[in-house]
């Protein structure tokens, strides 16, 4: 299970957006990237605002590349703020530090990528994202 195969990003797309149906959540964009930061699988629903790829981007990236999922991002900007302006100037501003950015995880700990939902409020974009990859067998860390 080292990492995070086509098809199962396909499935963590499809049962996110399944949960933010269920939960009646605004249309969402679903980003899975692996552990080295690139994209394995993107929707965008109807209705979903164009620049939403760059927001689920943006969560997922941060969550990769700091190995700590967007609730604890933003905890950190909080607390240290300089660190996380540090953080976005490494990496070009491309970090967006809010719940929302899920890390996956196999079922030893070991990071397999991450997943950045946008679309709703960043907290119900975090519980859809964790369903959406517990249903393709891996474990979220929201």
């Amino acid at each position: 299970m080292g990492e995070i195969t086509l098809a199962r990003a396909r499935r963590i797309v499809r049962q996110t957006l399944a949960k933010g149906r269920e939960m009646g959540l605004k249309p969402l964009s679903v980003i899975v990237l692996d552990a080295g930061g690139h994209v394995r699988a993107f929707e965008r629903e109807d209705g979903a605002s164009p620049g939403r790829f760059a927001i689920a981007h943006g969560k997922a990236h941060g969550a990769v590349m700091l190995g700590m999922p967007g609730s604890a991002q933003m905890a950190r900007a909080e607390a240290q703020p300089y660190f996380m302006a540090a953080v976005n100037g490494v990496y070009d501003g491309a970090v967006i530090p809010v719940p929302g950015g899920v890390l996956v995880r196999d079922g030893r700990g070991a990071v397999l990528g991450a997943v950045g939902v946008t679309g709703d409020t960043s907290d119900n974009d975090a519980e859809a994202a964790a369903a959406g990859i517990t249903a393709a067998g891996y474990v979220p860390e929201p």
